[in-house]
C-alpha cells in the first residue's frame, strides 16, 4: 500500500521570459484552495491525501495544471470550483473528472 492514496502535484513555476506559464494563470491560488479544501475534508495525511507543489511539469500550454498520482491524472482548471469537484470526484470518489482532464497531446 502506498504512504498516501493521492499525491497531488501543482506546478507553480514561474518562467521571466514571457513563455507561457502555470504561476501567470493562477496556480497558486488553486494549490492554496486545493490544500485548505484536502485538509478541511479530513482527507489529508497518511493513507489519504498529500497536496505538494512542483516545478515545471512541462505540460504549460494546458496552463494551470495539477496531476494526481497514482493514477497519472492530468488536469487544468480555471477557478476554485474546478477544484472543489476534482476533490469530491476524483480525491474522495475515485472518479476522475473528465471534463477537466488535460489532452494528451497538450505539452510546452
Amino acid at each position: 500500500m502506498s504512504y498516501y492514496k493521492h499525491h497531488v502535484f501543482f506546478c507553480l513555476n514561474q518562467r521571466d521570459n514571457g513563455q507561457a506559464c502555470c504561476a501567470q494563470q493562477g496556480a497558486q491560488a488553486g494549490f492554496d484552495h486545493c490544500k485548505q479544501i484536502v485538509r478541511e475534508a479530513g482527507l489529508a495525511g497518511v493513507g489519504g491525501v498529500r497536496v505538494n507543489k512542483a516545478g515545471c511539469l512541462d505540460r504549460c500550454a494546458g496552463a494551470p495544471v495539477a496531476v494526481v498520482y497514482p493514477e497519472g491524472v492530468w488536469y487544468t482548471f480555471v477557478d476554485q470550483h474546478d477544484i472543489d469537484e476534482i476533490v469530491e470526484s476524483h480525491l474522495k470518489n475515485g472518479k476522475p473528472v473528465e471534463r477537466l482532464m488535460l489532452a494528451p497531446e497538450v505539452g510546452r
